[in-house]
């Protein structure tokens, strides 16, 4: 696999943690009584972070 394939592949990857991460915040929104949503919301931003950071170095 090549760098632009790679750069590539992460950032649609950073693409779909941001997406995951509105689509769990609809689902929180929608229903404010769990609290499983939340721990997932923080660590979709987490993995954008890590996939921000990784495309950063390449």
């Amino acid at each position: 696999m090549g760098n632009k394939d790679f750069q590539f592949r992460i950032k649609i990857a950073r693409k779909e943690a941001k997406e995951s991460g509105y689509w769990l915040r609809l689902l929180k929104d929608a229903n404010p009584n769990s609290d499983f949503a939340e721990s997932l919301i923080e660590e979709s931003v987490e993995l954008r972070k890590i996939l921000s950071s990784i495309l950063k170095r390449v």
